[in-house]
């Protein structure tokens, strides 16, 4: 196990406006706030930040040229009624969907899906779904990031999990658009932050592993892209 998932972060122009939609949609707790950061915990314990991008270049879903990158999937018992308050707290519906799961815009555009599955209480955080041209491959370099076991392959693409960590999942996209951080014409929608114990070490294995490190860092993080060019960073 090289590192742990940490947190997902989302960015968005509105991170109190946007932490309290998904507050009061599935029952991120708000843990610390900043000015330009607000940290959430799901019920499940897990973190989903908020990071501050003014003038971010949100997603158009389904429109390749301005693309997602991922999308949290949520689980819920009764979809039709998590449907309409999703709808009553400014999630707008988008094209897809199915008898089982439900697409959605949230307030800063990004997409999520609203998925029917028994014996959920409340809201669940199923995963978080990662765009990629060939999933099977990237799944395979987080697996190694991450500490994960691939616990599905397919034509559609690929999961990793663990006990203690989202699923994370990859999903195939013939069109698919990287990234360019810091460019925001390509903005990185969400990244993950990755703990490692040390930080050098933590670098030459991820390099080694395919990662290109970018632009940016502190006292406490490096940044870097995973080998289809999402952002991740390390942080100790």
């Amino acid at each position: 196990m090289m590192g742990k998932l940490s947190e997902i972060v989302i960015d968005t122009p509105d991170v109190v406006g946007l932490s309290a939609f998904y507050r009061d949609l599935a029952g991120f707790e708000v843990v610390r706030t900043d000015d330009d950061w607000i940290t959430t915990k799901t019920p499940e314990g897990w973190k989903v930040a908020f990071q501050l991008a003014p003038g971010l270049v949100a997603p158009r879903w389904p429109d390749p040229a301005y693309p997602q990158q991922m999308h949290l999937d949520l689980v819920v018992t009764d979809l039709p009624a998590a449907v309409e308050k999703a709808e009553k707290l400014g999630a707008t519906r988008l094209p897809g969907g199915g008898e089982t799961f439900t697409v959605f815009a949230d307030p800063s555009g990004h997409p999520f899906c609203l998925c029917q599955r028994d014996g959920v209480d409340g809201v669940g955080l199923a995963d978080l779904m990662i765009d990629s041209p060939d999933g099977a491959t990237l799944s395979r370099f987080y697996a190694e990031l991450l500490g994960m076991k691939t616990t599905y392959e397919g034509p559609e693409g690929a999961m990793i999990s663990a006990d203690d960590q989202p699923a994370v999942c990859f999903q195939n996209v013939g069109s698919y658009t990287a990234p360019q951080w810091p460019d925001p014409a390509y903005p990185q929608q969400y990244h993950l932050d990755v703990e490692v114990a040390d930080a050098d070490e933590g670098e030459r294995q991820v390099l080694a592993l395919g990662a290109t490190r970018l632009p940016g860092g502190g006292e406490d993080f490096r940044v870097f892209a995973d080998p289809v060019g999402h952002p991740f960073c390390l942080v100790w």
